[in-house]
Parts: structure tokens; C-alpha cells; sequence
């Protein structure tokens, strides 16, 4: 036999008993698949720790001038670059979730335990940069020089997280990054920009909620009479307690946020927030939005709600890492510029203010106002938010008094 008949006989043989063990996996649990395995899988393989632990080539060592701070380095950025996969990976599953428009708890449950371990996920990376900050900034200068031009600015992956999480170029400190990128790596931060980020589809989701107006109700309007209502009793107070300049700067705030509060009702105040920048989200986006928070007590906004306090969690974890890796990239090299040409420690500090994706879900706090001021729902309205569950009678005698509930007299 020749070595290609031998070889096709091989390939013949292997996909026969990969067909044995997918027909088996229906009748045979997983585990005694595996066991019939005749190579047994092996960890190392498994994790391709071959690949992984030979990944790691400092340059300083190949130049003969042996940097032990190389190695840190270079593990601290592979580690964050294989964390940044699976956040890319959770992120794109919860958009994919959103995609749908009819969303039932089950979704929403599902996208919140995937942002949850998103937010956790997060918590690691700030947390690293403190293994990070062991280097000196003396140590670290041992070795910068033989980075360049390369950097942290080229990071693929930390700008298709951003992007899928819903930054968009013209809201970037540094538009022009896209430029650095290799050509292949510029084409999948394009797509991504192309298509419908987490932001997008919560937005979406938000403008389709159907409670804000409901049989004659209207959140807007009621909400409406409840501020101006606070206003007035807050105006009485600030004229009473306080007098000259003290007042007048006083009342000069409180229009100010009745501004903001008219934002609410008013569809052309919310739309002159939005030339401004100072608002993103719609104006029924963040009428819905405004009614989750404040109505969250509420058995069928309770989901709802904590999503939005979570989109704000990872909005803030990655607000926080970005702080921290500012710190560090000024404790490491001051004011000088970065490897890759950005003004390093200036143009970090700027993505700190600039490049918040959540911030109209986190400035909602504005606008809630105290249960004592919250109008009450109209009942019909209550009705359909709530839980409904029937049990029948063979059910409930079986939850109460155990057993089979044979011969038991009901009492209903």
C-alpha cells in the first residue's frame, strides 16, 4: 500500500469513528464518549499550554542585554489581550440577544449574568495593573526603547471592545488610531463600526417598551406634575431660608435643573440637550429609561432595571481601568510621548472624561425624584406589570401539606 493510500485509509478510518461517536452521543452520556477516546485528552494539550508559555520572546534577551522586566511586561499585555477575547465574546453574545426585539425575562435574565461577568471580568483588569506597578519606572525605561513604534494604542481588540459597547470615532479623543492599524486589523474595527453596538440595541430595546403610554396614561405627563410640584415646594424654601445673593444664586441652580427636569416632557429641550452632547439616548428611549428607574419596584421592571444598573457598572469598570492605566502610564514615563507617537499620559487622561458610553443611563439619577413625590400608577397599569401564576387545587394541597395529595379535603 502505498503512503497516500495509506493516509486516505487513516482519514477514512478517523471520520468512521468520529461518525461512531457522534451517533453515540445520543444514547451514551458525554463522559463515556470521552473515555472511549483511544488518545485521552491531556491538559496541556487541551490548553495549548505549548503555544501559550512559548509565546513570550523579549526582545531586550534577544539583544543579548538581558532586561528581567521584560517578562512581566510582556505577560501582563498577552494577559489582557486573551481577557479582552472573551469580553469581546460576552459582549457580542448579549448583543446577539438584543437583536431580537421581543425580549422575555428569560433573555433579559440571560444578558444580565453575561454583563454581570462582564463587570467582574473588568474588576481583574484594574486589579492587574498593581502587578504591573512592581516595574519601576527605571526598570521599565531598561527596556522601552526597544518597543517602538509599537503600543498600546494599536490594540485591536481593546478597540473593538469599545466600539462594540457603542464609542463611536467622532466621540474619540484620537480619531485618526484607525490609521495605525494594519490594514486587515482597520478593516475589523470598520465593520464593527458598521454595525449595531450593545448601545444601539438597548436604545432600541428602551424606545419599544410599551408602558410609558398605556390606555390614556402617560409617564411624561405625570411625571410632569410631579416636578413641578418639588419645584414649587423648593422655590418656597429657597426664598424663605435665604436672602440677597445667596438666593438669587440658589434660584439660578434650581432653573437650571428645571431645565434638565423639562427635558422629560419636552421633546424640543431634550433635542437641544442632544446638539449639545449633553444626551445620547432618544427622547421615548429615555422616557422608558427614567420610568424603569423609578418604577423598578415594580415585579415586571425589576429585570429591566438592574440591566441598566449594570450597563452602568461596566460603563464605570472600564472608566476605572482607564484611570488606573493613566496613573501608571504617568508614574512609568511622566510626560513623555508614547511609544506608538500619542501624547501618552495627556491623551489618556482625556479618554477618562470623553469616552463614557453609558453616561445617560448614570445621569438618570438627575431626574429621579423621592417616593414621596412619585405619582402612583394607575391600577390597570399595576395589572399588567405584574407576576401571574395559577395553581391548581391538586397543586396547592401538594405544596402545602406534602404528598400526593390523595383524599384530602380542600378547603376552597
Amino acid at each position: 500500500m502505498s503512503p497516500s493510500e495509506k493516509a486516505e485509509n487513516a482519514g477514512s478510518m478517523k471520520r468512521k469513528h468520529e461518525e461512531v461517536v457522534l451517533g453515540e452521543l445520543s444514547s451514551r452520556s458525554i463522559a463515556e464518549v470521552r473515555r472511549s477516546r483511544k488518545d485521552p485528552l491531556y491538559y496541556a494539550d487541551y490548553l495549548k499550554l505549548d503555544k501559550i508559555l512559548n509565546a513570550q520572546e523579549p526582545l531586550s534577551w534577544k539583544a543579548k542585554d538581558l532586561c528581567h522586566d521584560e517578562l512581566l511586561f510582556i505577560t501582563i499585555h498577552q494577559t489582557y489581550e486573551l481577557w479582552f477575547k472573551q469580553l469581546i465574546f460576552e459582549i457580542d453574545s448579549v448583543r446577539d440577544i438584543f437583536e431580537c426585539l421581543r425580549l422575555g425575562e428569560k433573555q433579559i435574565s440571560t444578558a444580565l449574568h453575561r454583563l454581570n461577568r462582564v463587570k467582574e471580568i473588568q474588576k481583574i483588569l484594574v486589579e492587574q495593573i498593581r502587578v504591573l506597578e512592581t516595574m519601576t519606572a527605571q526598570e521599565f525605561l531598561n527596556f522601552r526603547d526597544y518597543l517602538f513604534p509599537a503600543s498600546g494604542f494599536q490594540s485591536l481588540q481593546f478597540r473593538l471592545l469599545e466600539t462594540k459597547l457603542g464609542l463611536k470615532l467622532e466621540k474619540r479623543v484620537n480619531q485618526d488610531f484607525i490609521n495605525k492599524l494594519k490594514e486587515e486589523d482597520k478593516k475589523k474595527v470598520e465593520k464593527a463600526l458598521s454595525e449595531p453596538s450593545l448601545f444601539d440595541y438597548v436604545e432600541r430595546w428602551l424606545r419599544n417598551m410599551p408602558f410609558i403610554e398605556f390606555r390614556g396614561y402617560r409617564f411624561a405627563s405625570h411625571y410632569k406634575e410631579a416636578v413641578e410640584k418639588m419645584h414649587n415646594l423648593d422655590s418656597c424654601a429657597l426664598n424663605r431660608m435665604l436672602e440677597g445673593e445667596e438666593r438669587e444664586a440658589a434660584m439660578k441652580d434650581l432653573a437650571s435643573t428645571m431645565e434638565i427636569y423639562e427635558s422629560v416632557w419636552d421633546k424640543d429641550v431634550h433635542n437641544k440637550q442632544k446638539e449639545l452632547g449633553a444626551r445620547r439616548l432618544g427622547f421615548r428611549a429615555t422616557n422608558a429609561c427614567l420610568m424603569m428607574m423609578l418604577y423598578e419596584d415594580q415585579p415586571m421592571l425589576q429585570l429591566p432595571a438592574r440591566l441598566l444598573r449594570v450597563l452602568v457598572d461596566v460603563d464605570d469598570c472600564l472608566n476605572q481601568w482607564r484611570h488606573r492605566h493613566t496613573q501608571m502610564v504617568h508614574r512609568m514615563i511622566g510626560q513623555k510621548i508614547g511609544t506608538g507617537g500619542s501624547l501618552g499620559h495627556r491623551y489618556l487622561k482625556e479618554t477618562v472624561d470623553r469616552h463614557r458610553i453609558f453616561s445617560d443611563i448614570s445621569n438618570m439619577s438627575t431626574l429621579l425624584l423621592p417616593k414621596r413625590f412619585l405619582p402612583e400608577l394607575p391600577t390597570t397599569l399595576r395589572d399588567q406589570m405584574k407576576y401571574f401564576h395559577s395553581i391548581e387545587p391538586y397543586d396547592r394541597t401538594l405544596f402545602e401539606l406534602g404528598g400526593g395529595g390523595d383524599n384530602v379535603e380542600l378547603d376552597w
